[in-house]
């Protein structure tokens, strides 16, 4: 009765999601802020709340965690991480000083302490590199001059969350100095020895997981990195960059089959986790919390679009283009949400599950917004004070073109 009741409420979740996920579609919308809803009308306090599948959700949630990270790892390799982070450590820099501040500011005028501000500082820096894709597919622009500085800035960021994440671990786990500077200093020297046998014998690895039939290399790489992030969940270090670490460690050929035969997996259990996240969250709790998320919003979105064109205006971009950069970085999504799950899992701070998902659920709605309606609005306010400081280093206002992996780095 208990399995049939379990998969009653399971197929519902799935069916809703998908169903969710189609009319999001519909309407060019990401469908993470629809995910979130469904969660909480799901979740104790919502309006149907679940309760037999909730272990084997959680179980598809961290599934869900593991997925996003290796297909975020696939995505470069260990040479590309090593070009984008000695040729734009700058803007990662004032991103994560300008976008990372305002949230542990949060964090610590609520009342919250440090380890709960160091939470907030990652929920609050993280752009979604997801929904800010799609949002540059749909608007025509993957061809414009400052898409290599909005993709430089999300790599900075994806390259900095192997180094945070091992860091929030400890902290939300209560360990002590020592504890904590080990697990560190032991997720350093993984990610360090993983990078360096990426770069000197990822040919070996990609050429062992390798295999011209697809079930086999499914299960080769899927079974391979929940076996990586359960030993460094064993290792303290998390599971998420255990799986981040494997997809940098594939590449070439293995990684692109990888990628193809492991996304429709990495979107359900995406969307499982989402779910998750808001079964967890009491729909009660959000009001008393809706004000400061708001503030937090507008505040680090307006940091965001700094960001975008403090990074474009280095890169030589026009001064449209230096808008558009800023408006596109706006969106938070799936890995602010990751940042907060690993606080709400430990138990730290109530509220901060419930302002997390509210400040989510407003920036993924306002961030396509603002990357359609910053440059007009840029140009309309300050356009007049606006001039490019490299004469011809930026395409024509307003143009899009094809640009060679030679072009991307142009001004920088």
């Amino acid at each position: 009765m208990h399995s049939a009741v379990l998969l009653i409420e399971f197929g519902s979740i799935i069916l809703g999601l998908g169903l969710l996920g189609r009319f999001a579609g519909r309407y060019r919308l990401s469908p993470i802020p629809l995910y979130l809803l469904a969660g909480l009308a799901f979740g104790e306090g919502g309006l149907l709340p679940l309760g037999a599948s909730e272990e084997f959700v959680a179980i598809g949630a961290e599934i869900g965690v593991i997925l996003l990270l290796l297909m975020l790892g696939l995505e470069y390799t260990a040479s590309d991480l090593v070009t984008n982070l000695k040729s734009h450590y700058p803007a990662g820099l004032v991103d994560c000083a300008l976008n990372a501040v305002p949230g542990a500011v949060a964090a610590l005028l609520l009342g919250w302490g440090p380890v709960a501000a160091v939470v907030l500082a990652g929920v609050t820096w993280i752009s979604s590199s997801g929904v800010i894709a799609k949002v540059l597919g749909d608007l025509g622009r993957v061809g414009n001059r400052e898409t290599p500085v909005i993709l430089s800035v999300l790599v900075l960021e994806d390259l900095a969350m192997a180094v945070y994440l091992p860091i929030v671990t400890a902290l939300v786990a209560g360990a002590g100095l020592m504890t904590g500077s080990i697990t560190l200093a032991v997720a350093l020297a993984a990610a360090g020895l993983v990078l360096f046998v990426a770069l000197r014998y990822g040919r070996l690895i990609s050429r062992f997981v390798s295999s011209d039939d697809p079930e086999k290399l499914l299960l080769v790489v899927l079974g391979l990195t929940i076996l990586v992030a359960g030993v460094a969940q064993q290792l303290q270090v998390s599971a998420a960059v255990g799986a981040f670490l494997v997809g940098i460690a594939l590449s070439g050929e293995v990684a692109e089959g990888a990628h193809t035969l492991l996304s429709p997996l990495r979107d359900l259990f995406a969307a499982v986790f989402f779910v998750f996240f808001g079964l967890h969250t009491d729909p009660a709790s959000i009001p008393p919390v809706l004000l400061p998320a708001l503030a937090l919003a507008l505040l680090t979105a307006v940091t965001k679009i700094a960001t975008g064109y403090w990074a474009a205006r280095r890169a030589g971009i026009s001064v449209k283009g230096r808008w558009r950069a800023g408006g596109a970085l706006v969106a938070r999504g799936e890995f602010s949400i990751v940042i907060a799950g690993l606080a709400v899992s430990a138990g730290i701070e109530p509220s901060l599950g419930p302002l997390a998902t509210a400040y989510v659920l407003i920036l993924v709605v306002l961030g396509p917004l603002t990357a359609r309606f910053t440059e007009p609005l840029g140009m309309r306010l300050f356009g007049r004070r606006d001039r490019p400081d490299h004469p011809g280093g930026g395409a024509p206002d307003g143009a899009s073109r094809a640009t060679t992996g030679a072009e991307a780095t142009v001004g920088d």
